[in-house]
Parts: structure tokens; sequence; C-alpha cells
């Protein structure tokens, strides 16, 4: 499975972006798709996932209410809608592709596909 990640940028705080992950090769071997960030000296840590069959949606607590996950099998894309965006959310962002169950969906061990990653920057 390859991924390319795109859309990041440099926003202000309270902006809006809008991150795709394009999925190739043998996608239906690997069942979740996830959002993953990581910001200058810290851990990569989890942002939100999605199943390529449909729910249920993850979100991490500092995401929740502010970005929406949603994908498009016809185009094997998942999508980050990132809303109200804050300083603290600037990172590079990756999507990543795994067979991770349900209590292993939040662990970067569970996902053995990454994309490039993509940089979001949001300026106060």
């Amino acid at each position: 499975v390859q991924l390319q990640a795109s859309g990041g940028g440099l926003v202000q705080a309270g902006a809006s972006l809008r991150l795709s992950c394009v999925a190739s090769g043998r996608t239906a071997s690997r069942r979740t798709i996830a959002w993953f960030r990581q910001a200058p000296g810290k851990e990569r840590v989890f942002v939100a996932a999605v199943r390529w069959s449909g729910g249920p949606y993850y979100y991490s607590d500092s995401v929740k209410g502010r970005f929406t996950i949603s994908r498009d099998n016809a185009e094997n894309t998942v999508f980050l809608q990132m809303n109200s965006l804050k300083p603290e959310d600037t990172a590079v962002y990756y999507c990543a592709a795994g067979n991770a169950t349900t209590s292993e969906t939040m662990r970067p061990q569970a996902y053995d596909f990454w994309g490039q990653g993509t940089q979001v920057t949001v300026s106060s």
C-alpha cells in the first residue's frame, strides 16, 4: 500500500485546512486509515481514524469537535477536515494504513504503511 498525503500549509489560528491521503496498491489489505501528527521534539500521536468499510470514527480528545475524518472509497482517498485550527495543532501530519483492532486504533505501532507527511503550521 502506498500513501500520499497533501493539503498542509501555513494558516492563522481559527482557519481551516483539508488534508488528503490517496491510497494505492493493495488498499483492501489494510482496513483502517488513520491520521497521526508529530510536532518538533515530540512523539507521533494519534489524530483520527476510519475504516474503509465505514464507521466507527475515532478522534483524539484534542481534536474532537474540530476535525472530521471522511473517506471516498471510489477515489481511495481519506480526508481530514480541520476547522478552528490552533497553534498547538502545528505538526507534520501523516496518514497511515493498517489492520488495527479497535483497542489498537490509536497506537502508531498498529500501522505498517505510512505516507510521507504534510506540514501544518498555525500561527497565533
